[in-house]
């Protein structure tokens, strides 16, 4: 039998996605039920179950969200009465209002939103952000300052303000009257502002409960035009900054959310905001690419234009448009923004757009440079203590802070543990980001290293901190004290919830067609996520910078069903076996006119048939089995550490192969076996046919 070293032949495909599956429990007689009800298929039902559905008049709800009866807003938010009073005193005196916005783009939509709807209602406005480099997040006494230097008689936070006590004191000391509008944590102590609107202090069951800080900048707009009566005109546009900012802030797409923004999306690619088309033209959201519709942000576009569609999508947002804002909250001027967003002149829109545009591609550029430093770091240092470790501090020099969380979210991604990123602003202090998985508290963790950081907030996923560069080792060491404290091993691989399974039979334009009425789908309803068990990889090349496109194929009664696959930025898996379990979303892909139905690819593993075998087989145990007339004899064998599969026929010649490798050996010794493709079809049929006769003996 063939016995040469396993090191000596074979070169392994990179490793795997490292991820636990979650895949939820299926109800097929509730799902059967609900599918009958509203007309849809079974997999639209446990879809409607998967995201909470109890009763059909709880799904037909969610499926119709115009249905849903609404509060008042004055109802829910106690302190919005004094708000539009304060606000229509200010424009009636023509008082000086000032916004204080923040740098992301849920708090630059809230700013121009604002400051859009009370310019239009007459009020004297301007507005202020502070700087990301030298100030970081929030509302400060040096804006107080300036603002009653200016004459400004009223404060109106947006997705700020709600922990600002001094800087909110000092203004009511110089006489300024504040509103501040925020969706953040509530802390132990209240500002003394005027009036407080923030859905973290209405009523759980309020459907506005859910808002992001455009959502309420929104309610308070609206609100105000209704009661001046001046509505006509006002609401799409501020529709269109609320529908851009609560995607890209991913609030939960449930409540009022899923109601104003399927609105909001059907509107936008006829808005008329000059800043909104512009910004759509630009982010190339009406040439839907090769590969997969729906890609960009870091997902380059392949071409192919098409007319603009009649409702955006959330990951247009998510992909295209959001990422051009927030690129400048993070390495540029907000003032473009608010300027964008703000122009009714189409000639300031685009050349502000293009700036977008230039500067979210330098932060494409700039992550992809730290990402690719970070990986190198950790496998030279850390990658070897991360299971005992279990959690990722990562520090160097030269970094620019305002892109290390998306880097650290990367990491995350990649190493299946919470991350601490951070560069040095000085030689003596270090400025960081944190993202997390499901089972770590990134604001416990930061409050467990209190004394030894600066300035430090967040919440579960995500937080940001600062310290003195000379407690680098002592926090590393003590965040590693938190991690094992509350992370056990199995916990170290990302969490990939899976809706249900599914064959590439029922993939259809019926089918996707059904899952629109799912949308928008993001926070608390994600895009609906499915899985194809034991599919054959045929065709694998990578494109872009690091994709895979592909095509895999399952043969389903004796027919042979295929289908085109994209998998963003896994270059680093390529090539992917020749058998697999797939996980992914669908997407539609536009080219050449033509519309189809293509896998966006999250997740892939062994099938876990193969996986069983190779992780504990039966040393020695083999059967014989029948294959096209021609009878065989398989079984599994040690060689070295591993374990692999070998497969003999009448004339004695024999075919090796190793789990999650694509080339084996086919010959009568070691010594003069040649490697073959194993992914080639009279290869993988055989392959599957020992597999089975295997399968059938234990």
């Amino acid at each position: 039998m063939l016995d040469r070293p396993v090191s000596e032949f074979s070169k392994p495909t990179r490793r795997l996605p490292n991820q636990r599956w979650q895949i939820y429990p299926q109800k097929p007689e509730f799902a059967q039920k609900l599918a009958v009800l509203m007309n849809v298929s079974p997999i639209i039902g446990q879809l409607l179950i998967n995201r909470g559905m109890e009763t059909p008049e709880q799904a037909q709800a969610f499926l119709e969200p115009e249905s849903l009866i609404l509060p008042s807003p004055l109802e829910d938010f106690p302190d919005l009465a004094i708000s539009l009073e304060l606000l229509q005193n200010a424009i009636a005196s023509q008082t000086k209002i000032a916004i204080c916005g923040d740098y992301d783009a849920d708090g630059m939509t809230s700013t121009a939103l604002l400051l859009r709807s009370l310019r239009t209602l007459g009020a004297q406005v301007d507005y202020a952000i502070p700087s990301r480099m030298h100030e970081g997040y929030g509302i400060n006494k040096r804006i107080v300052e300036e603002f009653h230097s200016e004459g400004v008689g009223l404060i109106l936070t947006v997705d700020n303000g709600i922990s600002a006590f001094e800087p909110v004191a000092r203004a009511r000391e110089l006489g300024l009257a504040v509103i501040i509008t925020d969706h953040h944590d509530i802390p132990q102590k209240l500002p003394p502002a005027n009036a407080i609107l923030n859905p973290k202090l209405i009523a759980e069951s309020s459907p506005y409960r859910g808002v992001a800080g455009v959502g309420v900048a929104y309610i308070l707009a609206v609100s105000l035009a209704q009661q001046l009566g001046e509505t006509k005109g006002l609401i799409q546009p501020m529709l269109a900054l609320f529908t851009l900012g609560t995607i890209a802030d991913l609030a939960p797409l449930t409540g009022v959310n899923r109601r104003w923004v399927k609105r909001g999306l059907q509107h936008l690619p006829k808005s008329n905001l000059a800043g909104v088309q512009a910004l759509i033209q630009v982010g190339g959201v009406q040439a839907r690419g090769e590969g997969v519709g729906g890609a960009g942000g870091d997902k380059e576009k392949l071409p192919s234009p098409v007319p603009s569609p009649k409702s955006l999508k959330p990951e247009d947002i998510g992909f295209r448009l959001g990422p051009r804002i927030n690129a400048i909250g993070r390495i540029g001027n907000p003032q473009t923004v608010i300027e964008l967003l703000t122009t009714d002149d189409m000639g300031v829109a685009l050349e502000r757009a293009m700036q977008c545009e230039q500067i979210n591609a330098s932060r494409q550029e700039m992550c992809q440079q730290i990402e690719q430093e970070a990986i190198a770091y950790v496998e030279s240092e850390f990658v070897t203590s991360l299971q005992q470790d279990r959690v990722l501090i990562v520090v160097q020099p030269n970094w620019h802070h305002g892109v290390i969380g998306i880097v650290a979210s990367r990491l995350v991604e990649r190493y299946g543990v919470p991350v601490f990123i951070g560069t040095y602003e000085d030689g003596e202090h270090i400025r960081g980001s944190a993202r997390s998985i499901p089972e770590f508290n990134v604001f416990e963790a930061l409050e467990y290293c209190h004394d030894l950081l600066g300035k430090y907030g967040g919440h579960k996923a995500a937080g940001g901190f600062s310290l003195p560069a000379e407690n680098l080792q002592v926090l590393r060491s003590r965040l590693i004290e938190f991690a094992n404290q509350c992370l056990e091993p199995q916990h170290l691989k990302p969490l990939l919830k899976i809706d249900a399974e599914v064959n590439l039979d029922q993939i259809n334009q019926q089918l996707y067609q059904q899952l629109n009425a799912l949308h928008p789908c993001g926070m608390d309803n994600p895009d609906p996520v499915f899985w194809t068990a034991n599919v054959q990889v045929v065709e694998q090349k990578i494109v872009g910078k690091g994709h895979i496109k592909l095509t895999i194929a399952q043969t389903i009664d004796n027919q042979d069903y295929r289908i085109k696959a994209i998998a963003w930025r896994w270059g680093d898996y390529f090539r992917l076996p020749p058998r697999v379990d797939v996980a992914y979303k669908l997407r539609e892909n536009y080219f050449n006119g033509n519309t189809t139905i293509e896998l966006e690819l999250i997740g892939v593993r062994l099938p876990i048939q193969i996986q069983q075998f190779f992780a504990s087989p039966s040393i020695s145990s083999n059967t014989t089995f029948e294959y096209n007339q021609r009878h065989y004899t398989c079984g599994f064998y040690k060689n070295g550490i591993e374990a692999e599969l070998r497969i003999k026929n009448p004339e004695g010649k024999v075919l090796v192969m190793q789990p999650g490798h694509i080339i084996g050996l086919l010959g009568t010794n070691r010594q003069n076996a040649k490697e073959v493709d194993i992914s080639q079809p009279q290869y993988d049929s055989i392959i599957q046919a020992a597999l089975q006769a295997l399968s059938v003996k234990s």
